[in-house]
Parts: C-alpha cells; structure tokens; sequence
C-alpha cells in the first residue's frame, strides 16, 4: 500500500529497530542510501547495507537476513514484481520500498499489511480500481456451493428448479469469463510500458526536509540522483524541469539560511548553485575539444563520425575566436579573460549551427575555494566507478567505492572516478562512430538493431547495464543525425553486446525511439518476455530494468526473429 505520511508511517516504525538497506546498483539509489544512513546515523538507527545487484541477489540478501530483521528497506529494487510472491516471506517481514521503476505492481499496492510504498502518489501511476482486478473468494464459491446441494436432493424435486438454477449457473460463469477477459486487458494496458517516477533520493530528502534534519550534503545528494535520471534518460525533459525547480526551492533556502554564519566563506566549506551550464560532458576536468568532440550532444550535433562534420567543429571554434592551443589544454590551465564569458560565446555560435539547446538547468558545488563540480560530473563518475571493469575489484567493492566518491571528505576517489568516466567517454564516441562508418545498425523491421561483436575494442566495458544503456542512447540519436531514412528515425533500438564469453552469454537492451517529445515510456520488457517464451530461449531477466536481460548467444538470432514477428 501507499505510505501517505512518510515521517509517521516509515520513519517511526524503524526509528527503534534494525533495519536492512537493500539497494540497487545505480547512482539515484547510491544517493538515497547516503541520505538515509546520514539520517540514521543522526537517530542511532542500526541497520545492515546490503548491494544487490538483480532479483536473484534480492533474494539471496533476504535468506540471509530474515532470521535476525523483520524491517528491510528497499531502494530502487521490488516495486515492479509481486514481491511476497517473491521472495515467500513470513507473515511478520515488512517491506518499505522506495522505486522508481514503474508500473507498480498492483498486488505491492494493494497489499496492506507487509508491503509499504514510499511512493509519490502524484506520479502518473493510474494503478487499476482493486474490482477490477480481484474477486472476493464468497462471489467464486458460489458456484461450488450450488452444485454440492443439487446432488444430495432426490430425482424428482431436482428437476423442478434445476433450469432455473443451470440458467443462473450459466450466467454467473459467463459473467466470471467475462471479468476474467477485462482483466486481463486491463492489467496488458497497465504493464504494457516500463518508465521511471520521481527520483528515491528526493523522496528521501524530503523525508529529511519534513524531519528538520536536512543539511547541505543531503540535498546534494538529491540533486545528484535527480540529475541520475537525466543523464542515463530515465525521465521526460518536462519532469526533469519540474524536479529541478523543487530543488531550486531547497537551494535558495538553504543558501538563505548560511548568509547570516560566518563560516560561508571558511576553506572547508560548501556552497551548492543553480547554474544554467553547458551540455558539455566534464568540460571543466577536461580539455574544451575533447569534451565537445566526447559529449553525445555536440557529438551528433555535428556528425563528428564524418570528416564533414570534423571540418564543421574546426569552423566551429573559430567562430568563436577560440585559439585551438587554448581548447586542448586543460579547461583550469585556459587565460582568464578566455575563460570568463565562455559559456556566453559558446552559446552564441551554437545558435548559429543549429545547436539550440546547448544550455541546460543544473547544479553546481563549490567545495572550499579549489574543487568545483557540476552534478552531471559527479553522475559521470559515480557511475565508471560503480561499473569499473578492472580486474580484481568485485561488484561489491565497485559499489562501496562509489559510494564513498558521494562524500566530499573522498575528493580523490572522484577524481579517479571522473579520470574513468573520460575513458568510458571516449570508448563509447569510438564505438559509435565506427558502428556508423560500418552500417552496424539494421533495420528489422519494427526495431533497429545492433551487434557489437567479441573483439571489438572496449566491448568488455560495455557487458555492463549503464555503460551499454548510454552507448545505446548514444548510438540512436547519431543514427537518426545521419540516417536519410525517414521511417528508420522514428524506431526503438535493440543492442546486444557480449556478457561472459566464458558461459557463451549476451547482454540485450531495448530503448523507446528517439525524440525531444518522447515520453520514455519503454516496451521492451514485455516484449522480451514474450519472445523468449514463445521460443523457449534460454534468458535470464534478472535486472531491475525489464528492458534489460541476458540471453546464450546460439539463441541470439531465434530470439530475435520472435521479436521481429511478435512486434510486425
């Protein structure tokens, strides 16, 4: 069920008991994780922190913990499956979730006793009315009841009233047959789509805002899983716009509230700024080329794939009256008077190229004099640590890593992360630029659909969700800058790229078309379930996002040919 009053149905429930935090790997919920522990840690609340990265870690956590917890907190993972169907939990388990993953599962909601949604009800769930998809038991018995009686009566009486009692049979099973059918269409239309509600760190902000126990670093952290959603595109440009001026709010009060300390100008200070920036990708730890030339925005904008469209970036800074020695060195070491209207200048020439919308509402932190991010910066690097492919590093070490990059007190563990992020950039410019030059992309017919083979370069980096997500995303919008097909513009994208060639496993992700106007709202889940049924593939749907699964490589290509059929 819905929780109307966090602070009295949530916080003050497991204000006195051990609670376990089980949360999915992505930079909203890292951020939520960090605002709840700074809330405990201010109560005294004990609670275990468990990383799950799929369903079936989910439910290896919950084994493991149901002894000792009856309260577990779940962020961004449980809301979208029948969760008690799940995991067979005992009667006294209860399970607070906070998700953004929609449609909500209508057994989550309307289940009163074990499951809690920490859940805006603002969101444009249209959950279905409860009658329309559950029957009371006493209307079904019925049925059964009429017959039983109808046998112990003697021959002769039976047939008095048998017609009218078969007539009323027949009618009630008609009717139940008849439910039955709407519900079925009810609940196709309401799972049909996947998309994402508000972000689980804003709820948990404002959680800490309703308890007078938000500080600076909290709302940051807000700020960070809002900016989460919209660089890996999770929420519409409308919520996204909506969010950001919610947040803008909390800033100016809290900007408001450090004007009267003395310590707003000390050396270990924060000070948090709505700043109308660049669309440029860590410009301001980079060099202004290599973040133009690396930034999916600029990048298709220009079809820097092509020699035209390097010709074009070349035109492009001279327009400008940028010296080329000033934009490849790095953004810190560019002269003042270069540096101090640039954001100005670059606006201005993009106009001219058809670059409209090269300004974007976001966040900026100062902390102390020296370190300055923008919050698509701290989502970039939270996000190469949290995937990082190094060697030795397990997806649990990964996930603490990037947890303590959220900290301002790990100022170097993000600079690495942001020193990874430049990488992941560049390997993800690379691959689309040489799956365009190589026509990797078919049309299938009612999708596009792209390969990357074993043994393309960086193909190791991209085995994991976000890193593939982005590239897809990435990849679609530079397919519809170059493509002249007018039909192929408007088609959702599948992309497959290798997992673990050891187990001969893929990785396969489905994203909605591309368009300024498009409402994020993602079909592929359903229908990877449906082709991978209808085909007995062997898949594994373990990932939060249903648009996302693993599948063996020798089904690949039945698999996609149900896909093809199922979507004609």
């Amino acid at each position: 069920m819905f929780i109307a009053d966090i602070r009295k149905d949530f916080y003050e429930v497991v204000a006195n008991q051990r609670v376990v935090l089980l949360v999915a790997p992505d930079i909203d919920a890292l951020c939520a994780c960090k605002i709840l522990q700074a809330l405990f840690h201010c109560d005294q609340i004990q609670y275990t922190l468990v990383p799950v990265t799929g369903w079936q870690d989910l439910g290896t956590a919950f084994l493991e913990h149901k002894e000792q917890f009856r309260y577990f907190v779940l962020i961004n993972c449980g809301a979208n499956v029948d969760l008690l169907e799940m995991l067979q939990p005992d009667d006294d388990s209860i399970f607070f979730i906070c998700d953004t993953h929609r449609p909500v599962d209508v057994v989550n909601v309307y289940n009163d006793t074990q499951i809690k949604l920490l859940i805006k009800q603002d969101d444009d769930l249209s959950v279905p009315s409860y009658d329309d998809i559950f029957r009371d038991e006493d209307e079904e018995g019925e049925d059964s009841g009429n017959e039983s009686d109808e046998g112990s009566e003697p021959s002769g009486k039976r047939r008095r009233f048998d017609e009218g009692a078969v007539e009323r049979r027949i009618e009630r099973q008609r009717a139940k047959r008849e439910w039955e059918a709407r519900r079925r269409e009810i609940l196709f239309d309401y799972e049909q789509y996947e998309y994402h509600g508000t972000s689980a760190a804003m709820m948990f902000f404002e959680l800490a805002w309703v308890l007078t126990k938000d500080t600076k670093d909290m709302l940051w952290w807000a700020i960070i899983g809002l900016t989460d959603q919209w660089v890996h595109d999770k929420i519409t440009n409308m919520k996204y716009v909506t969010d950001i001026a919610t947040m803008q709010r909390h800033v100016s009060r809290h900007n408001h509230r450090n004007e009267d300390e003395e310590n707003s100008l000390s050396i270990d200070c924060m000070r948090i700024s709505f700043e109308y920036d660049l669309r440029l990708t860590l410009y301001q730890h980079w060099s202004l080329y290599e973040s133009i030339y690396n930034s999916c925005y600029t990048s298709c904008s220009f079809k820097l794939w092509t020699l035209n469209g390097q010709k074009k970036l070349q035109e492009f800074l001279a327009d400008m009256g940028l010296p080329l020695k000033q934009v490849r060195q790095k953004f810190n070491s560019m002269d003042m008077s270069i540096k101090e209207n640039l954001r100005d200048v670059i606006e201005e020439s993009s106009n001219k190229y058809g670059m409209k919308d090269i300004r974007i509402q976001t966040f900026g932190v100062h902390f102390g004099f020296k370190n300055r991010f923008l919050a698509s910066d701290m989502v970039h690097a939270t996000a190469a640590l949290l995937e990082s492919a190094e060697k030795d590093d397990s997806e649990t070490d990964n996930f603490i890593k990037a947890l303590d990059a959220l900290s301002r007190s790990n100022i170097d563990r993000l600079h690495s992360g942001i020193e990874l992020a430049k990488k992941k950039l560049i390997a993800i410019q690379q691959t689309v630029a040489s799956c365009i030059c190589t026509n990797l992309i078919l049309s299938q017919g009612p999708f596009l659909y792209c390969y990357l083979m074993e043994g393309t370069p960086d193909v190791k980096l991209f085995s994991k969700p976000m890193a593939l997500t982005l590239l897809c995303k990435y990849l679609l919008k530079a397919f519809v800058h170059s493509t002249r097909n007018k039909r192929c513009k408007l088609l959702p994208l599948v992309m497959a790229a290798p997992k673990d060639v050891e187990k001969g496993t893929v990785i396969v992700v489905g994203i909605p078309p591309e368009s300024e106007t498009s409402d994020k709202k993602n079909f592929f889940g359903r229908a990877f379930e449906k082709a991978a049924e209808s085909t007995s593939s062997r898949t594994l749907h373990d990932h939060f996002d249903t648009s996302i699964i693993e599948l063996k490589t020798e089904d690949r290509s039945k698999f996609l040919d149900a896909l093809i059929t199922l979507l004609s």
